[in-house]
């Protein structure tokens, strides 16, 4: 787990300094780019983390084949009268995230939570940009609260799952990166 930990903070440091060179850059092309790049880099720390959790759990005998279809992103078929999991399958994120909070401390979670209402603001600002309708302009502060709603979700993930926070939760949003 040492190189996977290595590479998630790597992530987040890369998202951060991103975020740090939009605040300081001359020109809103550079701008713009810069926080293109701390925005997909941070939902790439989220789906790391969610993709090896549930890499980890979705062996245990205590999921059903659908729950893993929906961990690993797998479809789920029915193949000489049993099921098994085959092709890809997507699953929206926000669904995994809740399953896993829900099967992991036995209760849904109250998604009335200011983490969770942030994450969903910062997914809407994640697919203005991967599915854009229309060009729609990403701020710095759009950025901030993505990258701190980002760490806090995967943070109280953290707890629920493993029982501790996750390390870089307490850490601000100054990168330790300097390029």
């Amino acid at each position: 787990m040492g190189d996977f930990d290595d590479f998630a903070s790597l992530l987040l440091e890369e998202s951060k300094r991103f975020l740090e060179k939009a605040t300081g850059a001359e020109d809103k092309t550079s701008q713009d780019a810069f926080l293109h790049a701390s925005l997909l880099l941070a939902f790439c720390l989220l789906e790391a983390h969610i993709n090896a959790i549930s890499e980890e759990f979705a062996p245990r005998p205590e999921f059903s084949v659908h729950e893993k279809g929906l961990l690993l992103e797998k479809e789920v078929r029915l193949q000489d009268g049993a099921f098994v999991l085959s092709g890809l399958r997507m699953s929206r994120l926000e669904d995994r995230i809740l399953f896993l909070y829900r099967h992991f401390s036995g209760k849904a979670l109250d998604t009335t939570v200011s983490w969770w209402s942030q994450l969903n603001n910062a997914i809407a600002i994640r697919n203005r940009l991967t599915h854009p309708k229309a060009v729609q302009p990403i701020t710095v502060q759009n950025v901030r609260d993505a990258i701190t709603a980002i760490v806090a979700s995967t943070d109280n993930l953290y707890r629920v799952i493993y029982k501790k926070g996750l390390p870089a939760a307490n850490l601000a949003l100054h990168s330790r990166l300097n390029f």
